[in-house]
Formats: structure tokens, sequence, C-alpha cells
């Protein structure tokens, strides 16, 4: 592959969620997730950050129109995640622990399907301030 460019678009949701697994005790849960086991939930305000890259468009001279992935994000991340229950409210995280590493890997996969495949595509996904997951091409 040649040379490639990337660009970056930020979003936010708030959402909260439990750490837990559903077959272990209550104790162990505790051991293992700490406070984020509450059974009462915990919320943070996530933010993500997605780079697409690929080869600039020699006719409009962009890699992608930043307002369609400006639209994408909204809809694929921020109105789906937004002040939601993860764990009770969003059906990938029925069955799958909503770690900030699973968030990150259902945020690239919703957007993955609404891009051209031509683009490279990475996620990383803030939890808090220092941490992070990264995922993606």
């Amino acid at each position: 592959m040649g040379k490639t460019i990337s660009v970056y678009r930020k979003g936010h949701f708030n959402a909260a969620h439990r750490l837990y697994v559903r077959d272990w005790e209550f104790e162990r849960n505790k051991e293992v997730f700490g406070l984020c086991n509450n059974p009462y939930y915990h919320g943070h305000n996530y933010e993500i950050e997605v780079c697409i890259s690929g080869s600039i468009d020699p006719v409009t001279g962009m890699l992608i129109n930043l307002d369609y992935l400006k639209r994408i994000i909204k809809e694929e991340i921020e109105d789906y995640f937004d002040h939601k229950n993860l764990n009770e409210q969003v059906e990938e995280f029925k069955t799958l622990n909503p770690t900030v590493e699973n968030i990150c890997i259902v945020s690239y996969e919703r957007l993955r399907k609404k891009l051209d495949p031509k683009y490279r595509l990475r996620v990383r996904l803030y939890e808090t301030a220092r941490n992070y997951a990264e995922y993606g091409e």
C-alpha cells in the first residue's frame, strides 16, 4: 500500500454499566471487578476517537467526507449508547460483559459496517482520562 493519511473525529456519550460474570458468586465478582461490580451500576463519561486512514480522493481532495463521519458516529455510537444502562438496554451487552475493551470492539463493528472497505478504521475509547482501549486495523 502507498502512503496514507488519517483523519480523526471525536465523540462523547454517558452510560452506566456493571462488570460481573453471571455464573460467579458475588464475592468472586467483587474480588475480580471491585467497585465496578456494584449491583446498582455505575457510570462513565466516555470519549471516543475514530481514526479513518486511506488515500485522498484526487477529485474532492478529501479522504472521507467528515460530515458523513460525524453523522455515523452520532447514529451508531452516541445515540446508541448515550444515557443507557449498557447491561440492560444494549443488545450486545445482554450476553457480553460491557468492559471498555468490549465497548470499543462493539463500537468498531458498528462503524465498520457503515464505512467503505477501502478505509482502515481504528477506534480509541476512553472510559476515564487514564483508562482506554484501542481496536482496529
